[in-house]
């Protein structure tokens, strides 16, 4: 997360994972019960990588210019 804030900028980073994460949380909020912390939060951060790279293959994005 730290890379991908230093290379794109946080405004540009919270634009492209915005969707993925909100969709995430709201799966693991409503679907994961674990009753394990660890557990749920890897399955939450692996529904976020799987939506992320979705999304990067149906909405290709570019490198946008930091000004």
């Amino acid at each position: 997360m730290f890379s991908l804030i230093k290379d794109l900028g946080l405004r540009v980073a919270a634009k492209q994972e915005a969707v993925p994460f909100l969709i995430s949380f709201a799966i693991a909020e409503f679907f994961f019960k674990f009753k394990s912390f660890a557990l749920e939060c890897l399955a939450f951060l692996a529904v976020w990588f799987v939506l992320s790279f979705l999304q990067s293959l149906v909405f290709p994005h570019t490198k946008e210019q930091r000004s």
